[in-house]
């Protein structure tokens, strides 16, 4: 329930001819690596890349190519669908601006290291041409291997190797003698042994195997000693544990609201008014702030598993919402009735229930009404607007009764079906003055004054004739 309560992120988008603004619709984290989807009025279709949360680059795609990066982050990584409370920490600024390509590898080259430029052109191939990308991790390998640094530039090959793993010269290089040593390093050292020498390897490597308990282990291990709030918290949100809670608590909220806390954690079928003591108080003040529709909403989605404590908030719900929101809400509603019947209370619970039936009878069909409110004759069977709803009922295959009928109708508001059911009985009874006299009534209830003045005098014919003074 609490989505309803959810804005879209909306971000704005420059360019050197246009300026838009689209709805993020989803993103997927890759490790320290981000991809946000975003969608226009027009249904035109952005996608940004984010590198240790900085906008490296996006721009507008018709298609994303299987095999990309974009389509691997969206099919190995963790997708965040919109909407989700999260979306706004994962994008720094709700505006961005679509740089310039033939400069963007040089402005990289002053806030990322050459192997982090390596890896993010890998990253960008949805936007560049892959050849253009190999060239540019090509340069970084032989700048390494001109300046004798060995170590890095077979990292470099390797990423080129995962890169375009059909690239022959990638092959030669990787698979030639004079990177044995580094095979045999990488194959037979320890994951914090090999995170010494390449901390991106063994990120990448543990963020792919994270279904391993292990890996996943060693991964929050690296992104708590790196203070990567964002990405542990992102990572718990795939696999959470409630006896983390607290722990994660504290993470989340160096990064959103209590509020928006509260809906991640529903978001992941955690009962946050079991976990967070602090959940009460924000209800509460909701309550104290006549935001009554919105503490509902907040609770709604747990109101089968909430505290005894919350009772206090229940039945101020209960006695301030109004029969719309109540009969949009009804199954959860239903449940809250069985928790809360005021037997101190009967005279309330029968306004509501009434205001209830009016709301559901313009909706729906008298059936329909009669069957969504058994859940509630069950529980106070001793409710006369229930006992008029079963009355109705019996009623409506009747031709004989529409009088009672419309009457009933009447009382619940619903002046057209009232109407309906007295000009049955007009029809049949064509010298009784009383339907016609009813149906003017329902028309001035509508405001119809003219419809109801026209049945007042066929009312008044009616009666002369039959010498009624």
């Amino acid at each position: 329930m609490y989505k309803e309560l959810i804005r879209p992120t909306e971000i704005s988008i420059k360019d050197k001819k246009y300026k838009v603004k689209g709805n993020v619709i989803r993103a997927a984290v890759f490790a320290r690596t981000n991809v946000i989807e975003v969608l226009t009025a027009d249904n035109e279709r952005f996608y940004f890349i984010y590198f240790k949360n900085s906008l490296i680059y996006g721009d507008k795609l018709d298609k994303v190519e299987e095999g990309s990066f974009i389509n691997k982050a969206f099919h190995e990584g963790i997708v965040i669908e919109s909407p989700h409370p999260i979306l706004n920490a994962l994008i720094p600024n709700q505006s961005v601006s679509i740089q310039n390509k033939n400069k963007l590898f040089t402005q990289l080259q002053i806030h990322y290291s050459l192997k982090e430029i390596a890896y993010i052109a890998t990253t960008l191939d949805s936007f560049f041409d892959k050849d253009e990308l190999v060239k540019i991790i090509d340069k970084v390998f032989f700048h390494y291997r001109r300046s004798g640094k060995f170590m890095k530039s077979f990292q470099i090959i390797q990423i080129l190797h995962d890169f375009v793993p059909s690239l022959k010269s990638a092959n030669e290089r990787l698979n030639s003698q004079e990177f044995n040593s580094y095979h045999n390093f990488y194959k037979s050292s320890s994951l914090p042994s090999i995170l010494k020498k390449d901390p991106l390897f063994v990120e990448l490597l543990c963020f792919q195997n994270r279904s391993n308990p292990e890996m996943r282990v060693f991964l929050e291990d690296i992104f708590t000693k790196q203070d990567c709030l964002l990405e542990l918290l992102v990572l718990w949100i795939e696999s959470p544990k409630a006896e983390s809670i607290k722990k994660y608590t504290d993470f989340a909220l160096q990064l959103v609201t209590m509020k928006e806390w509260i809906f991640i954690l529903g978001e992941v079928n955690i009962n946050p008014y079991r976990v967070l003591p602090e959940a009460k108080s924000i209800i509460e003040k909701m309550i104290q702030e006549d935001n009554y529709e919105t503490a509902a909403l907040f609770l709604l989605n747990f109101i089968h598993d909430l505290p005894t404590s919350y009772d206090a908030i229940l039945n101020s719900l209960w006695g301030n919402l109004n029969a719309g929101f109540v009969g949009s809400h009804l199954d959860d509603f239903i449940f809250m009735f069985q928790q809360l019947v005021p037997e101190d209370h009967s005279k309330l619970l029968e306004q509501k229930i009434f205001q209830l039936a009016v709301i559901l009878l313009e909706e729906h069909d008298l059936k329909e009404v009669h069957e969504k409110l058994l859940p509630i004759q069950k529980i106070h069977p001793y409710s006369a607007v229930i006992r008029k709803m079963n009355n109705m009922l019996a009623l409506l295959e009747d031709p004989d009764q529409m009088m009672e009928l419309g009457d009933y109708y009447a009382e619940f508001k619903q002046f057209d079906k009232a109407i309906d059911c007295f000009f049955w009985e007009m029809e049949l009874q064509p010298q009784d003055p009383i339907p016609v006299q009813k149906i003017s009534r329902m028309y001035h209830h509508k405001g119809m004054v003219k419809e109801a003045a026209t049945y007042q005098k066929v009312y008044a014919q009616i009666k002369s004739n039959q010498g009624i003074g």
